[in-house]
């Protein structure tokens, strides 16, 4: 896996390659942070959130989780742990855009992702 600077280096190349519309009202820009984020409740030792858009008193941003992408994706040769990486990075964007428009399409299809994989789980117990 590569260290966190460098993907901290290799986020900042794939931001540059975005629209500058898309930073547009996000105050806060875009952070790497160096922890996990895990699900919470029965989910959260199997469940890795790689992002977040957060918009709330201090503005909008968006949060990159290294430590997730280090458990997910430890043995990913750079150039497709790069393609995660921007994967994620347009996923959050565009629920900056959609909030920007008063939409929430793609939050409700998070959602409905996330109640199928807590519907499976359960079902694995049976």
């Amino acid at each position: 896996m590569l260290s966190f600077d460098e993907v901290g280096d290799m986020l900042d190349d794939i931001a540059e390659e975005l629209p500058r519309e898309f930073f547009n009202d996000l105050n806060g820009g875009v952070l790497l942070l160096p922890e996990a984020c895990q699900g919470q409740g029965d989910e959260a030792h199997s469940l890795y959130i790689m992002g977040k858009y957060i918009r709330d008193v201090m503005g909008r941003y968006i949060i990159i989780y290294y430590g997730s992408f280090a458990a997910l994706h430890k043995n990913l040769p750079p150039d497709k742990l790069r393609r995660e990486l921007k994967e994620t990075l347009i996923h959050e964007f565009t629920h900056h855009m959609e909030s920007l428009a008063g939409d929430n399409s793609l939050e409700i299809k998070d959602e409905l992702r996330l109640a199928r994989f807590r519907n499976s789980r359960s079902h694995q117990g049976k």
